[in-house]
């Protein structure tokens, strides 16, 4: 029998981060230097504390301050990507629910509305739109 899919609130339970040197060039990052692997939780605590209403980060800006904070030159695209996914569908659940917007991370804040991961978002590029633009009034 196939077991259950994790929801999006179990996916954001993670093993803690961790930092791992570079075999070879990757992500930007040259071979030997030391690359994040964060965790959604990470990243939604990121987001939470550091990326006010009505501003917004890029991934790539949002890898360099996660990595800083771990005194490493980059995070992992792939991951950090991956993760910002997990944090953003568990908020979404979270609004679903019935929580308010302020009372979940602000995933709208670090997810552009014309790139290709806001087109997976259950939300919809649209919504990301209208919230960026209501947190700005």
């Amino acid at each position: 029998m196939a077991s259950k899919p994790k929801t999006w609130a179990e996916k954001m339970a993670s093993p803690p981060a961790h930092v791992e040197r570079l075999e070879k060039n990757f992500g930007g990052m040259p071979a030997g230097a030391l690359m994040l692997i964060s965790t959604p939780q990470e990243v939604a605590a990121y987001l939470s504390e550091h990326v006010a209403r009505g501003m917004t980060i890029t991934v790539p800006e949002l890898r360099v301050a996660l990595a800083k904070a771990h005194g490493a030159v980059g995070s992992c695209p792939l991951t950090t990507s991956i993760f910002l996914r997990i944090a953003s569908e568990a908020a979404w659940d979270e609004m679903q629910a019935g929580a308010n917007a302020d009372e979940v991370t602000p995933f709208w804040r670090a997810v552009d509305p014309k790139s290709d991961l806001a087109k997976k978002l259950r939300c919809g590029p649209e919504w990301l739109a209208w919230q960026r633009a209501t947190e700005r009034t």
